[in-house]
């Protein structure tokens, strides 16, 4: 299954020493890198080549019938996509610059550094999912369709934006890197994360937390667990959240609310891809991947100094911003459309009809709370429904109770800021109110009776208003 092996293809280790390809091995291993294969013929590397992908090479440059420098060369021309660190004694760092040059990715002096083997071969993998995502996504900016459209069917949408977060999404799956989610309040998140997951087709479990509000010591027994007897009241060994999203997907939610403590203990797992229980003295690995989710700009949280940055820049390897509902207001039919089916078939009702006047209401609110109060809108509508068409009075109370309160909630600055800017030469007091009438029937796209509601009048006195200045002019 995908998600198992890691990474993708095989670290492929040639030396002609037995030891050394033993020792690169293990040490790969252990730090959870398993997908390795050793050669010890160097002749027999292109042979493999032909049949198999590999993710990067780690080459010794001195071996007999033919040397790391020329099989450098031959891995270099046939297959440019593919890293190759050389791994050189500590007298050949010259030839080792020389292979740079020839187009080695790294190099790695013997007697072998582990911490050193192991940042080179993190950042050839690195560079290979990079570049296989860059390849992915331009297939799917060129492409007008999707390969596994039924992984986002719960998110309905008809928005570009949107539309194309889903091709990033798709042009993501294969990687293991962490994922960043930002938008507002209620713009569906948490949904993104979970076709982040499903696209992935990972064998492991989606399981996401809400870090806000966690202390220190709370965040790491939620995350990592603890051993029997770590603390006062710890009679039971306990699995976090790590193990049991192991293979699959950890969604960290309000991720900006982290304390410093906190993001410096994610920041070490993200890079080592390993943790420590509480109690525990010997490090666990973990091959989870972390989607992490926050309704606040992440660049200003690292510019106030709430986030790390290089926590941010760890987490910030993709990035997905969902626009707000404001901006995708042509999905509002469709979203209306299917939280009135999801309402009626929970409230055990007939699915009612929406009247005609209810998408201009609607296109005229700025929606703070996003496709979250829309649903809520809809569900407390058909809560109260009868039968026949579904009221408005419901969407047009809540609409004037949360701008009434958006009002009040304003400092008196900005209240000063709303007011009208009048023209040297005052209007009369008809043409302002002609004004007035002309401003409420584009923001009510000609409805009158949302324009009528707008300026606390009926429909019918300003149809006759509005008939009247025609026959005037």
């Amino acid at each position: 299954m995908k998600g198992t092996a890691n990474p993708q293809y095989p670290i492929m280790i040639v030396d002609d020493e037995e030891q050394i390809l033993l020792a690169i091995d293990t040490t790969l291993r252990m730090a959870g890198m398993t997908n390795t294969i050793t050669c010890q013929d160097s002749t027999k590397v292109m042979n493999y080549f032909s049949e198999h992908k590999v993710e990067i090479v780690l080459l010794d440059l001195t071996m007999p019938r033919m040397d790391g420098e020329e099989l450098l060369s031959i891995i270099n021309l046939q297959y440019p996509e593919v890293p190759v660190i050389v791994v050189t004694g500590a007298v050949d760092i010259e030839t080792a610059v020389r292979c740079m040059k020839s187009g080695a990715f790294d190099y790695v002096v013997k007697p072998i550094e582990e911490d050193r083997l192991l940042a080179a071969v993190r950042r050839g993998v690195t560079f290979r999912e990079l570049e296989r995502e860059n390849l992915a996504l331009k297939r799917r900016i060129f492409s007008d369709t999707l390969e596994h459209p039924e992984v986002f069917s719960n998110i309905v949408t008809n928005n570009k934006v949107v539309l194309s977060v889903f091709k990033y999404v798709e042009s993501i799956a294969d990687s293991t890197a962490p994922v960043l989610i930002t938008g507002e309040t209620g713009t569906g998140k948490e949904l993104v994360a979970r076709a982040v997951h499903a696209s992935s087709r990972m064998s492991g479990e989606f399981v996401a937390v809400n870090v806000a509000g966690l202390d220190d010591h709370v965040f790491s027994d939620t995350l990592f667990g603890h051993v029997k007897g770590a603390f006062t009241g710890a009679d039971d060994i306990r699995r976090g959240l790590v193990e049991q999203a192991a293979g699959g997907t950890l969604m960290l939610d309000e991720i900006g609310d982290l304390s410093q403590a906190s993001q410096l203990k994610l920041l070490r797992f993200l890079q080592e891809g390993e943790y420590f229980p509480l109690g525990r003295d010997e490090p666990k690995r973990s091959n989870v991947r972390i989607v992490a989710v926050t309704n606040e700009n992440p660049q200003l949280l690292k510019k106030t100094g709430r986030f790390r940055e290089d926590l941010f820049y760890r987490l910030h390897t993709h990035h997905i911003e969902i626009p707000p509902l404001r901006e995708r207001m042509q999905d509002i039919p469709l979203l209306a459309d299917y939280f009135l089916e999801e309402a009626a078939r929970a409230l055990n009702k007939k699915k009612p009809s929406l009247p005609a006047e209810l998408w201009p209401l609607l296109g005229t609110y700025s929606f703070p709370g996003n496709v979250r109060e829309l649903r809520s809108m809809v569900v407390d509508a058909v809560s109260t429904h009868k039968s026949g068409t579904l009221s408005l009075s419901i969407f047009r109370s809540h609409i004037a109770r949360e701008q009434r309160g958006q009002i009040e909630s304003a400092q008196e600055p900005q209240r000063q800021t709303d007011c009208i800017i009048w023209p040297l030469n005052l209007p009369t007091k008809e043409d302002t109110i002609k004004m007035l009438e002309a401003e409420a029937l584009k923001r009510a796209k000609g409805n009158q009776s949302i324009a009528a509601s707008m300026l606390g009048i009926s429909q019918q006195a300003l149809s006759k208003r509005l008939k009247q200045n025609k026959q005037d002019s």
